[in-house]
């Protein structure tokens, strides 16, 4: 049996790479503190409960699992936050990577998947975004992603760790079987919050800034399904197995919505109004942030087959209507 270590693989993304990895012959061994995962979201392998600043714990895995791959979800990882608390960040973010790379190497595991961003970019105005883009963070998140790749190219100079480095835009949607889904306390993204607002579970959706210079005034986003996201860690993992090397890929669509669009699309699934009110814009966010790489679909051969926004927002209302987690 292929043994691969998930880290963060109780929280949104890491489960649904579990299951994809499960579905492609591995066995994921989730590694999470659930400050923010959830252990119920952990079905496909086993689970460790460990935090990545704890070498000790991160040895012991290694020691009984042997894992041939590490795929690295576990992160911080909102905007506003990292801005009024960016120290956590580096805390956590950078040192927490740190110590997993230097614990990977020590175990002959050197093959590494890792969940980047496109916030490592920053705000880059009328410029579809591609891996040779300069990337300049303009916030703490963006900026401690960006150094945690710096780290794996230094590892892969002295020790020869390959790496796989994933910058994506919006991840959304849930498992379409409802296995496992989006569910974060509290929850700061886009849809899930319109969702709950529109089911009643929280006040009115707040559309923060609607001034920026977009054709309606909101912030543009490119989304991708989690489903196809996870797809492309797989074949980035067996990227890694065939010998090939290191490599950076943009996962996005190539198509930006903005706020507004996506509470009108929502509308449209639901069939419900979307109560909103609009407020200042929040410190960090960019204008506008869509892919523009073709890589992955050249080199890896990735299709994001459910990234249309209707699908996107159809799974995610079919999990926020029957799914959840507990402690």
């Amino acid at each position: 049996m292929k043994h691969v270590l998930v880290t963060g693989g109780a929280g949104y993304i890491g489960s649904h790479a579990c299951k994809a990895l499960a579905a492609a012959g591995y066995v994921p061994v989730t590694f999470d503190n659930l400050c923010t995962g959830w252990s119920d979201a952990v079905k496909f392998g086993p689970l460790e409960q460990g935090d990545l600043t704890d070498r000790a714990a991160l040895d012991r895995v290694f020691a009984q699992y042997q894992p041939i791959a590490v795929m690295h979800f576990a992160a911080l990882s909102q905007v506003g936050e990292s801005m009024r608390e960016p120290g956590m960040y580096w805390r956590n973010n950078v040192l927490g990577s740190l110590t997993l790379v230097e614990a990977a190497v020590a175990a002959g595991c050197l093959d590494f998947v890792f969940s980047s961003t496109c916030a490592t970019y920053g705000d880059q105005d009328g410029v579809l975004l591609d891996e040779t883009t300069p990337q300049h963070p303009i916030n703490a998140y963006g900026a401690s992603k960006r150094a945690v790749e710096d780290i794996l190219a230094n590892f892969g100079e002295s020790h020869g760790l390959r790496s796989v480095i994933f910058r994506y835009f919006n991840v959304a949607g849930a498992d379409p079987d409802g296995e496992v889904g989006e569910f974060h306390q509290p929850e700061t993204h886009l849809i899930p919050l319109m969702l709950d607002a529109i089911d009643g579970k929280r006040p009115a959706l707040t559309v923060f800034g609607t001034d920026y210079d977009t054709p309606d005034g909101t912030c543009v986003r490119d989304y991708v399904h989690v489903m196809d996201l996870v797809d492309a860690h797989v074949s980035g993992l067996k990227w890694l197995e065939d010998g090939k090397g290191s490599r950076v890929f943009n996962l996005g669509t190539g198509s930006g919505f903005s706020v507004l669009e996506v509470i009108d699309h929502s509308r449209e699934v639901t069939n419900r109004d979307v109560p909103y009110e609009t407020g200042d814009r929040r410190p960090g966010d960019c204008v506008k942030l869509v892919s523009g790489s073709t890589r992955a679909k050249a080199e890896l051969g990735w299709t994001p087959h459910r990234s249309t926004l209707k699908t996107m927002i159809t799974d995610a209302w079919r999990w926020h209507q029957n799914g959840h987690y507990d402690k």
